[in-house]
């Protein structure tokens, strides 16, 4: 799938969420309402899939168009870190997830690492913010994301079945399992590891 494509059909979207929102012509509303449409159309072609598929995977959203957030929390054990299975796709990741609104996001992620690991973290640090269009998650996606990774302490705990996941557990960083690719890379967990360590001093931001 092209990229380019990918983000003319974001744009567009985003043209025609913002122009639902804040015209007063009837005539104009349509037109936007007509051009969602065909973005939705757009992705469907360019993924292959049926637009039944792209409207259920969109997320329902209304007002001026901006980048949703994603939380991710890096939890290390001696240079082990802790993942957990999505119960989509039977892969791992960081735990974490949206960002809800009136919580602070270093608070979103200690409730998001409790939630789907069962596991108690606390002192998070942001490491790492990226726009996940710039870097190889897979698959491409019709929302524009930002994902902050925050490095998080462990203070103790065991899985609990949830919604969400089925299975949490501590890997080295050199046997890392099947990975979601959608939510995490092999590449973020050894950034924050190199952010936890001391290895890397910045916030690593694009």
């Amino acid at each position: 799938m092209s990229h380019d494509w990918v983000d003319f059909a974001k744009q567009l979207r985003s043209i025609a969420q913002t122009g639902q929102t804040y015209t007063t012509n009837h005539y104009e509303l349509e037109r936007y309402r007509q051009l969602e449409a065909l973005t939705n159309q757009m992705f469907a072609v360019l993924g292959d899939v049926s637009i039944e598929q792209v409207e259920n995977f969109i997320i329902p959203e209304s007002g001026y168009a901006t980048p949703k957030v994603d939380v991710r929390g890096a939890v290390f054990v001696e240079d082990r870190v802790l993942l957990v299975r999505e119960r989509k796709d039977g892969r791992w990741t960081l735990p974490g997830g949206w960002a809800d609104v009136c919580e602070a996001p270093s608070v979103g992620v200690l409730r998001e690492i409790l939630e789907e690991s069962g596991h108690v973290a606390d002192n998070p640090r942001l490491a790492m913010l990226k726009d996940r269009s710039l870097h190889p998650y897979q698959p491409a996606t019709p929302d524009h994301i930002y994902k902050l990774f925050y490095i998080c302490d462990h203070q103790g705990g065991e899985f609990v079945d949830n919604n969400e996941t089925d299975a949490a557990d501590f890997f080295s960083l050199d046997a890392l399992p099947p990975l979601s690719m959608g939510r995490t890379l092999a590449e973020d967990i050894l950034e924050c590891h190199a952010f936890a360590s001391g290895r890397i001093d910045r916030v690593h931001s694009d």
